[in-house]
């Protein structure tokens, strides 16, 4: 994603919004994550609601779920990446293998498996976590 953040060097804890359509994981994840010592500024449940919490919030990462209940995370990610400069990470309970084309092709930095879901998986992703990182 062509970002007005410089990330190569981003260090965690930053910003994080997440996005998902449910509730339960959305506090699992926040849980998660802030345990890790990463700040969660917000959540959202829906497209629209992303968007106006990313603009309201400019977290330093959009964590965004593939399946929002009809809504398509794809098509999410590239108006989120039209509006905010955040990075974008793209998150599901299904397989990078299927979706890994969609992935390449979408502004998002990157992909996490739901259960993979972490403050080293996360670096991983921003590409400052060293060999090895899980993505």
């Amino acid at each position: 994603m062509d970002s007005a953040r410089d990330f190569s060097t981003f260090q965690l804890p930053g910003s994080n919004l997440l996005v998902d359509d449910s509730i339960r994981f959305l506090e699992a994840a926040r849980t998660l994550l802030e345990r890790d010592g990463i700040p969660v500024v917000g959540v959202a449940m829906s497209g629209s609601e992303a968007l106006a919490r990313a603009t309201e919030l400019a977290p330093d990462i959009v964590l965004v779920d593939l399946d929002l209940n009809g809504e398509n995370g794809f098509d999410l990610a590239v108006e989120l990446a039209g509006n905010v400069t955040s990075v974008i990470i793209l998150i599901s309970t299904h397989s990078l293998d299927d979706f890994e084309e969609l992935v390449a092709a979408s502004p998002a930095r990157g992909f996490l498996h739901k259960s993979a879901l972490s403050a080293r998986a996360i670096r991983g992703v921003l590409g400052n976590d060293g060999p090895g990182a899980p993505t």
